[in-house]
């Protein structure tokens, strides 16, 4: 990967100091460590700094489902409606696990659950009683390693800091992840989303029976393996995809496809039925059908911003993202 040149690009001189401060005297550490500094570290993480992420102006640097405004609660109000039922829906309490500051998918919006929480990045996640778990855009963002086979063998990537300059290097692991192929095609790219299936875990060993709802974007474990040669990290900035992955850390995002099979094995393991996976497009239409009809016929003599949202959830995001949900009766398992 070459090495950032503009100014614009160069890590500031407070991440170099925290940099500097974990690698050691080795100067170096692996991509995982790397990602958790920049995306989470206290101080310099991206996800920890004051600073408007999501939007469509040119000050943010990518848009989600979230930017809709309201319409994603109300939807995803409607779909949980035809997951549990509408008389239900009071004795659940909805949970938003990843929330941006100041927000959540039902900030301004009326609902019939019992109560809402959201949880921040970085906060505590505690689950007990009937919940309904949610998240968008949460499990991509977790620090993942990254593999690349070369001569006959896999070498873990990691990071080093040169001359103020943060450089790609191979590391020699003390042990590889069970998980990867025994071989693969030169220089074939591998990015592990581990961290992705710990959090799963963590959420689903909780003491909470109800629904579990993930937004995001992922492939198969066989599609990783066989069918992204060049990896799935990207870096997102300005609304720009990258594959400059140390430039400006803590000043842009990071993300890598999760594994799905991984998700899904993580949940049934603790308890819940098979889960299920389909596109964002899917989800909607098969959940909150009666919703979107009748949103679409109360404008139906207008092109209205909300019917424009309703599009771009369906259409542009619909086919990019995926959900997985599946449900749990019992926190007995």
């Amino acid at each position: 990967m070459p090495s950032p040149t503009a100014n614009t690009s160069l890590p500031s001189t407070s991440f170099l100091e925290v940099f500097r401060a974990e690698a050691g005297t080795s100067g170096c550490m692996t991509f995982e460590r790397f990602m958790a500094l920049a995306l989470y570290h206290p101080t310099v993480g991206y996800y920890q700094r004051e600073q408007k992420r999501v939007g469509y102006g040119r000050d943010s640097d990518f848009f989600t489902a979230t930017s809709t405004g309201s319409l994603l609660g109300e939807l995803i109000q409607a779909a949980c409606q035809t997951l549990l039922s509408p008389q239900e829906l009071a004795d659940y309490t909805f949970v938003e696990i990843g929330a941006e500051p100041n927000s959540g998918i039902f900030t301004g919006v009326e609902h019939s659950f019992g109560a809402t929480r959201a949880i921040r990045i970085g906060e505590p996640i505690t689950l007990n009683g009937k919940c309904v778990v949610f998240s968008n855009e949460l499990f991509d963002a977790q620090p993942f390693r990254r593999f690349e086979y070369r001569a006959n063998a896999w070498h873990e990537l990691g990071v080093q800091l040169r001359d103020n300059v943060l450089h790609e290097i191979s590391l020699t692991p003390s042990s590889l992840p069970p998980v990867l192929p025994a071989a693969a095609p030169e220089h074939y790219h591998i990015d592990l989303p581990l961290a992705a299936v710990a959090l799963a875990e963590q959420i689903a060993a909780q003491p909470w029976a109800g629904l579990f709802v993930a937004f995001d974007y992922g492939k198969t474990w066989r599609e990783l393996i066989e069918a992204a040669p060049a990896g799935t990290a990207r870096a997102y900035h300005r609304h720009t995809q990258s594959n400059d992955l140390l430039a400006r850390p803590g000043q842009q995002d990071l993300t890598c496809h999760i594994c799905w099979d991984w998700l899904a094995a993580a949940l049934e393991k603790n308890g819940f039925a098979i889960p299920q996976i389909e596109t964002q497009e899917s989800f909607f239409i098969r959940r909150a059908a009666d919703f979107m009809a009748r949103a679409v016929t109360a404008e139906a003599s207008q092109l209205s911003q909300r019917k424009l949202s309703l599009l771009q959830l369906l259409h542009h995001l619909g086919q990019k993202f995926q959900v997985l949900w599946a449900l749990r009766q019992s926190s007995s398992f």
